[in-house]
This record gives structure tokens, C-alpha cells and sequence, in this order.
């Protein structure tokens, strides 16, 4: 059993940051890759960020330069500075364990990110 826990979500007006943790727990013996997705209302879930066992980070453009994605053990951060109100949605991880020579996916139930004034 793997569990992936968001927080951190909220409401902040434009301009505004806030910081979301995803928390991974359980069978974990190989975490491959911690990622970040969001989806808008409306709209399918879309890639933000990721980061490997390694440390390599990748970004979508639309949000490089103004998040920040970390990893500490198994738990990984999205620190979001200068939000605009298109990054509005919410938010999920989502985590892929090495399992031998499968790789599984798991994801989080989602944090809601309001950006309004």
C-alpha cells in the first residue's frame, strides 16, 4: 500500500505564493519520480513539474522561472511565486515507483489552488 497526500493548496490573490507538500507513505522501496500536475476547471489535467530519483528537474514553460519544484526523501514541494489566475485548479502528484521492471504510478487526491482577488 502507497498513500500520496497533498497540502498546501488555498486561496492568495495574483502575485501572491504559496508552497504545496506531497507527502508519499507506505511500500516505498524506489521512488523513480515525484511530479506535480494541475488541472483548471474545465480543463484536463496538464503537466507542471517533476523531479527524479537524481535531482533533475524538468518544467512546463508556462511556469518556469516562478515554481519551484524540491524533493526531501518522499516528500517533494512546489514552491509557486508571482501566481496568476490561469493557475488556477487543483493540484496533484503523483509518484512512480521502480517495482522490478515495472514502473507504478500513484497520485494523490488533489489540493485546490484559487488564484483571485
Amino acid at each position: 500500500q502507497v498513500q500520496v497526500v497533498e497540502s498546501g493548496g488555498g486561496l492568495v490573490q495574483p502575485g501572491g505564493s504559496l508552497r504545496l507538500s506531497c507527502a508519499a507513505s507506505g511500500d516505498i522501496f524506489n521512488i523513480a519520480v515525484m511530479s506535480w500536475y494541475r488541472q483548471p476547471p474545465g480543463k484536463r489535467r496538464e503537466f507542471i513539474a517533476s523531479i527524479t530519483r537524481g535531482g533533475r528537474t524538468n518544467y512546463v514553460d508556462s511556469v518556469k522561472g516562478r515554481f519551484t519544484i524540491s524533493r526531501a526523501k518522499t516528500t517533494v514541494y512546489l514552491q509557486m511565486n508571482s501566481l496568476q489566475p490561469e493557475d488556477t485548479g487543483v493540484y496533484y502528484c503523483n509518484t512512480i515507483l521502480n517495482v522490478g521492471v515495472d514502473n507504478v504510478s500513484y497520485w494523490g487526491q488533489g489540493t485546490q489552488v484559487t488564484v483571485s482577488s
